[in-house]
């Protein structure tokens, strides 16, 4: 992740703007000014580090809000990284800056790693439950408005895939367009004709007749929505028969106690919004501490 691409920085400001980070009045009438200190954030529970750049990040752009070059120093331990498992009561990271601004950013700081950290060790989870086989897991446009750049990075942290970032970045046929396109074949060819390249457009199918429509239609990657476990495996068996080379993906409710069971029936991907629309966040906190001499 590019903690300084103005599209992360953007997104970081937009929060500490939101918390009026610069009008911490709570901080500016109880704390002296100049008073320098230490932020030692810490996970309360196992889980699998992402975001860790932002603390810095965020630092470096309270700075300019409030007008000050002031020094400050973000320190970690060089084992700990975005996409490493820690233990319960390992330090993330340790901040020595103003009190103030330590204060001022505590909140948004450690909001958005909690759930970056969460998005990454659930991701990590749904992994670990369908290794041995060929499946990989997914993310979907599940995220939360403004944050999908680093819900979607998490989900890499977590050892997962990204299925599109955006509406620009794939075509996917899905049932509103079959609706309202003339049909999946109507639609499956507008798509095809106007495609650019290098791109492929998907179908999602919720049944054996919009299956046996695409597979005639010619798609060459094709979603199972919502279908049984039993349903997706006679599916993989009659694509795999009539072209080895489609892309099969399974979507739909999915949870860590159904996920292998979908992935042994023989599809590539398993796409699983939960990882960015409703994963807990992680469990984390800051200590401050005034510094003494």
């Amino acid at each position: 992740m590019d903690w300084k691409s103005k599209r992360v920085r953007a997104t970081l400001e937009a929060a500490l703007v939101e918390d009026r980070a610069t009008q911490d009045v709570t901080t500016q009438l109880t704390i002296p000014r100049g008073l320098r200190a230490t932020g030692t954030i810490v996970a309360n529970q196992p889980c699998i580090i992402a975001g860790l750049g932002s603390v810095q990040a965020f630092l470096e752009i309270y700075g300019k809000l409030v007008d000050s070059d002031s020094r400050f120093e973000v320190v970690n331990h060089p084992e700990i990284f975005d996409g490493v498992r820690v233990k319960k009561g390992q330090t993330l990271a340790v901040i020595r800056h103003h009190a103030d601004a330590i204060l001022s950013c505590e909140r948004v700081m450690l909001n958005l790693l909690q759930r970056m950290c969460g998005i990454a060790t659930v991701t990590n989870e749904f992994v670990k439950a369908v290794s041995g086989t060929q499946c990989k897991i997914v993310d979907t446009r599940r995220t939360a408005p403004g944050l999908r750049l680093l819900d979607k990075y998490a989900v890499l942290c977590g050892g997962g895939l990204s299925h599109r970032n955006d509406l620009r970045d794939g075509i996917l046929i899905k049932a509103n367009h079959i609706a309202l396109g003339g049909g999946l074949t109507a639609a499956y060819e507008k798509a095809e004709k106007g495609k650019k390249p290098g791109q492929r457009p998907e179908v999602e199918v919720a049944n054996q007749e919009e299956l046996d429509e695409a597979l005639a239609a010619g798609a060459q990657a094709i979603i199972l929505e919502g279908m049984t476990v039993a349903a997706v495996k006679k599916s993989v068996k009659q694509i795999r028969e009539t072209r080895a080379n489609i892309e099969i993906e399974a979507g739909g409710q999915m949870t860590l106690e159904n996920v292998l069971s979908y992935a042994q029936a023989g599809v590539d991907f398993v796409s699983v919004g939960a990882l960015t629309q409703s994963t807990a966040a992680a469990d984390l906190s800051m200590r401050v501490t005034a510094n003494v001499f």
